[in-house]
């Protein structure tokens, strides 16, 4: 288990399935984590049912360590009803957290039964879940993409710039975008002699795919490495990739390691801001919205488009299409004549 979550205060059974998610089921940190926080909120209401904790205490000190294999298996779907219940009234869980957590259920008695061998027949198989309703994602149009590119002020402007412009064209995930190396990105040769830049991503559940780097992405990248300037001072000044330093990362800090998460959200933050749109909403997740609906309004198959964004199934691709629909509705009710009526009746 990864270090950097502790599950001590963890039953067995409860740790057993964490470790199976992560080497088994090959899920990230923190989709394992979601899974954990869910499953204690579980045992902590099952504990209070059990007689064995109050609600008068503090829900989050509630131990769950001394939850036993017997009582794990007393779990029925009437207590799995009950606890969704305590979600929604007690906690003032949102419909997308209720479904959430019962599918965390689902997924865990379903690993209690198949893999444990604790139940004869899955007692979550007939959970009925609250329907989330499917949010449309926020995106930028393409005029405030370019608008926004055009206020990249920042003092590592090229580093910042290409980081942006592949944010916005290759639709990557934050942690997929500060994984790159510079060996993950290859130059070969198409059959009419052109050269053809790729890049390999690392996505959810440590899947590799390939992105191809359009113009945008190439002369962003080359003028961010810039090979030609051999002077220390006048590549920091540019923002260029420190070429000197011993790691292959591709977006690096100003102390020479690779870039985090949270300062590639502080930079797009701070472009939001120059150019007007820091009140919207946005985020650096948005950006990769934004490349998966301008793929798909100027054309992009939607399969194509799947295999683009490294999602499993096109269900979750689907979405991108439903904005198309929600644009083309807008589209018709804007029309000046959409008002009119038949005076002669």
């Amino acid at each position: 288990m990864a270090a950097k979550h502790n599950y001590d205060n963890a039953p067995q059974l409860l740790k057993d399935y964490l470790i199976y998610l992560q080497l088994v089921k090959n899920r990230s940190d923190l989709t394992v984590l979601n899974y954990y926080t869910d499953l204690r909120t579980f045992l902590r209401f099952y504990k209070i049912k059990l007689g064995r904790a109050s609600y008068d205490e503090e829900f989050s000190k509630i131990d769950i360590r001394d939850i036993t294999e017997d009582e794990i298996k007393a779990v029925d779907l009437m207590l799995a009803q009950e606890f969704l219940m305590f979600t929604k009234t007690d906690k003032d869980n949102e419909q997308k957290a209720r479904y959430r957590k019962g599918v965390t259920l689902r997924q865990f008695f379903k690993y209690l039964t198949n893999n444990k061998h604790l139940f004869e027949v899955n007692p979550m198989t007939n959970l009925e879940l609250p329907s989330p309703k499917p949010a449309l994602p926020k995106y930028l149009t393409l005029e405030q993409a370019l608008e926004m590119l055009t206020h990249i002020d920042t003092p590592d402007q090229k580093r910042d710039y290409c980081i942006v412009v592949f944010l916005l064209n290759c639709g990557m995930r934050l942690s997929e975008l500060v994984g790159i190396n510079i060996s993950d990105i290859r130059r070969t040769h198409g059959t009419d002699g052109n050269e053809i830049y790729s890049l390999k991503v690392l996505g959810k559940g440590s899947k590799e795919r390939v992105v191809y780097l359009n113009n945008a992405c190439v002369n962003a990248y080359m003028d961010y490495i810039d090979p030609t300037i051999t002077d220390e001072e006048t590549r920091r000044a540019n923002g260029n990739r420190c070429m000197t330093v011993n790691t292959d990362a591709l977006f690096l800090s100003r102390r020479g390691t690779r870039i985090s998460n949270r300062r590639v959200q502080q930079i797009v933050e701070q472009c939001f801001r120059s150019c007007g749109l820091d009140n919207m909403g946005l985020s650096v997740h948005k950006l990769r919205h934004t490349a998966a609906t301008l793929m798909y309004q100027n054309g992009v198959d939607v399969r194509v488009l799947k295999d683009v964004l490294g999602h499993e199934n096109l269900n979750t691709t689907q979405i991108y299409t439903h904005v198309s629909n929600a644009q083309m509705q807008s589209a018709m009710q804007n029309n000046p004549l959409s008002n009119v009526t038949n005076k002669k009746k």
